[in-house]
């Protein structure tokens, strides 16, 4: 498994942004796809966006397309997740995932993940 650790959550203003990182160890980086996942309170984890082991292949969540955009470093073994035009309605935990090779939505799908790092939106 791959160690994760997430980091560049805060409190913002609605229509603000936020870029959160998530930095890898422990395995070659440019093996796995990786996922941005998020979980608000009293609700289920739910699919962010997620970006192949090259870069060239992403995919977001309807909730998020064309505010959000996922990228990654292999040399700096760091996934991003730039998040623009924040609504209140984003305000979760946000955590990074990782697995072997292809990208799926699934949560479930994913081997390792980091410890997340909390993100508010105020209205």
């Amino acid at each position: 498994q791959v160690q994760l650790v997430e980091s560049g959550g805060g409190l913002v203003q609605a229509g603000g942004s936020l870029r959160l990182s998530c930095a890898a160890s422990g395995r070659p980086f440019s093996s796995y796809a990786m996922g941005w996942f998020r979980q608000a309170p009293g609700k289920e984890r739910e699919f962010v966006a997620t970006i192949n082991w090259s870069g060239d292949r992403t995919y977001y969540a309807d909730s998020v397309k064309g505010r959000f955009t996922i990228s990654r470093d292999n040399a700096k073994a760091t996934v991003y997740l730039q998040m623009n035009s924040l609504k209140p309605e984003d305000t979760a935990v946000y955590s990074c995932a990782a697995r072997l090779l292809w990208t799926t939505m699934s949560p479930h799908d994913y081997d390792s993940w980091g410890q997340g790092t909390q993100v508010t939106v105020s209205s």
